[in-house]
């Protein structure tokens, strides 16, 4: 498939926001249960990482209309959420978006519903998380999407980046738990290594089971195209083939096994133990902005590596 990076931005910052609020929420959570000094929270903790939740939510949205043929009736989204991912999806990143607002505003207000808030949040995150993957999981002519790796992989990439983000929050206004965010956020690094591996490893196990006689109609024990049928550009070539070599495909495979993973999971760890605030401040960043970058890579591939059937067709070229 092409992938459209509009979609890809939609989904890694609306992602990255959605597990910062989780990790919010579940530092409250520990905090409440007593596992965490109440005294090493400040409240500017929660009102700085609701507020960067609501921007990355936000600049998601934003991103999404970009990949609309007709912006103004981007409403009627909405109108088959009884059946479409797709309109639930847009259902659940707005009321995302205000109980991450709500969350900040709570905490500024010294509101003891903030809890409540946070835990409403974290349920229309994770509703968030799988009405989007459900959108490519739901595709069965897509085999590379459809697994339920799609789902676990959308939701422990998310809320890496989520975690990363809110340990280097930490280390700027709540020194004290970065270790335990430190630590919350490499075990989702690893966790979402190792299941992005392990759809790699299924798709590369997986063969058309459509063929070039099904897609022609043409029957014969051998049949080859020579030529796609026409020389000018169509809507075909466009939108289902990423047009890339397989060079391309296994570098960017790399760049984002090393960029989304392993260089992130290394920073994190040391900024985690760095005795310097300011060093673990410049590290854990350098850890999020690496990963998001990663991330957007790996999303571009998740879109490139799907094979749409009807390429068995179109893509070949005398």
């Amino acid at each position: 498939m092409k992938p459209a990076f509009s979609v890809v931005f939609l989904t890694t910052l609306s992602g990255a926001g959605q597990g910062l609020l989780m990790a919010l929420f579940g530092v409250e959570l520990a905090a409440r249960m007593g596992l965490i000094a109440a005294g090493a929270l400040p409240p500017m903790f929660f009102i700085v990482g609701a507020g960067l939740a609501v921007l990355l939510g936000a600049l998601g949205l934003l991103a999404s209309f970009f990949h609309l043929g007709h912006p103004e009736r981007a409403w009627r989204a909405i109108a088959m959420w009884r059946t479409s991912w797709l309109s639930r999806e847009c259902l659940c990143l707005p009321v995302f978006l205000a109980f991450a607002f709500a969350y900040g505003v709570a905490h500024g207000a010294g509101s003891a519903w903030s809890l409540t808030i946070g835990a409403l949040g974290a349920l229309a995150a994770a509703a968030l998380f799988v009405c989007t993957a459900m959108i490519y999981a739901c595709l069965r002519f897509l085999q590379e999407w459809a697994t339920p790796l799609t789902i676990v992989n959308f939701v422990l990439l998310g809320c890496a980046s989520g975690f990363t983000l809110a340990t280097a929050c930490a280390a700027w206004l709540a020194p004290a738990i970065v270790p335990v965010l430190a630590g919350c956020a490499c075990v989702l690094t690893l966790a979402g290594c190792a299941s992005r591996v392990a759809s790699l490893k299924r798709n590369a196990r997986l063969r058309p089971k459509s063929t070039v006689n099904s897609a022609t109609g043409i029957q014969g024990t051998r049949v080859v195209q020579k030529s796609r049928g026409f020389t000018a550009g169509a809507f075909n070539l466009r939108e289902f083939f990423h047009g890339q070599t397989a060079g391309t495909l296994r570098r960017i495979k790399w760049t984002f096994l090393i960029a989304g993973f392993g260089v992130p999971f290394a920073l994190t760890a040391l900024g985690g133990g760095a005795a310097s605030v300011v060093a673990s401040m410049w590290l854990l960043c350098a850890a999020f902005a690496i990963q998001y970058a990663g991330l957007v890579a790996e999303r571009w591939f998740f879109f490139a590596e799907a094979r749409h059937p009807q390429n068995l067709y179109y893509q070949q070229v005398s």
